[in-house]
């Protein structure tokens, strides 16, 4: 969509699921929207979570299952907003979706499916989007309306965005500024660092950032064991700082990975001990002892692959 007024009421910095559906909240309140995208396209990472079907929410969004240094935020923004309102959005949409374990919902067939839902009610509250948008500057005008003396417009207008669009450069006023442009992941996506640049030219506490929801990886001294056992899955139950999880774990030619390994990336530190134990809820030692009661003449490494997956 072509931007054609040179004031809004806001303007949103980032087009992933964030962005546009703040978009399509405050549009249906009656204000003027424009959402500036960095990428060629718009949802990009959308449209590669959960496999390409877009894991979009579960039935018991909670705000204790959130990692925060502030329990209020994810309680009021839960309050005024939860999953059970997406989800009658969803439905709206008749989508087709998928419950897996854990209670999580998938797209049935794509994750284009989320994705069309949000640009249509873009395209019904009147929202508009630009990409290929790289932000420059953000100025903000001081109490008496205007960013330095030389320049003066309306007061209610609090910022000016400056950003280049086809090898040209634009100056955008809004009244108030969403940057929702997401964290350093996946550059090839349109993750940048803007978003920290922004806080920190406003003053605003940043946190320290690590990764997360991400695998292992090993050393090199390792790592011929993990291409050995590259493609296994297992279910196994992973404890790191007084936090546990239980689900599949998978060998990859680098190291270890799958929905276990990625949750406890969370509460990881370098140096803190990670905790695997291969047979959950069984008693090993009980178990070896009965198979080979049961079955005398089998080798261990037999018995083993009753539980465990060979390489």
């Amino acid at each position: 969509m072509s931007t054609t007024h040179s004031q809004y009421d806001v303007i949103i910095l980032g087009a992933g699921a964030s962005g546009l559906l703040c978009a399509i909240t405050a549009a249906q309140k009656g204000r003027h929207v424009l959402v500036l995208e960095r990428a060629n396209k718009v949802g990009k990472k959308i449209l590669m979570s959960g496999g390409g079907r877009c894991n979009f929410t579960n039935q018991f969004v909670d705000p204790d299952n959130f990692i925060s240094q502030n329990k209020h935020f994810s309680k009021a923004a839960l309050k005024r907003y939860t999953q059970w309102d997406f989800i009658a959005l969803v439905e709206g949409y008749n989508i087709d979706v998928e419950q897996r374990k854990h209670n999580q919902l998938f797209c049935h067939n794509s994750a284009k499916d989320i994705l069309n839902m949000l640009l249509e009610e873009c395209s019904q509250a009147g929202v508009e989007i630009k990409t290929h948008c790289e932000i420059e500057h953000i100025n903000a005008f001081d109490i008496k309306g205007h960013s330095d003396k030389h320049q003066h417009h309306d007061d209610r207008q609090r910022y000016q965005v400056q950003f280049t669009n086809d090898k040209k450069n634009h100056k955008l006023n809004c009244q108030s500024l969403v940057v929702a442009t997401g964290a350093l992941s996946i550059p090839s996506l349109g993750g940048s660092g803007i978003g920290y640049d922004i806080a920190q030219q406003f003053g605003l506490k940043l946190t320290p950032r690590q990764a997360g929801l991400v695998p292992f990886m090993f050393s090199d001294d390792i790592k011929p064991v993990c291409e050995r056992l590259s493609g296994l899955a297992l279910e196994v139950t992973v404890s790191c700082n007084k936090q546990s999880f239980t689900e599949n774990m998978l060998f990859t030619h680098r190291g270890l990975s799958g929905p276990v390994m990625l949750q406890i990336s969370n509460y990881w530190q370098a140096g803190d001990t990670i905790d695997i134990d291969l047979l959950p809820g069984l008693d090993a030692a009980h178990w070896l002892i009965e198979s080979k009661q049961q079955h005398p003449k089998n080798q261990l490494k037999t018995i083993l692959a009753y539980q465990l997956a060979k390489p």
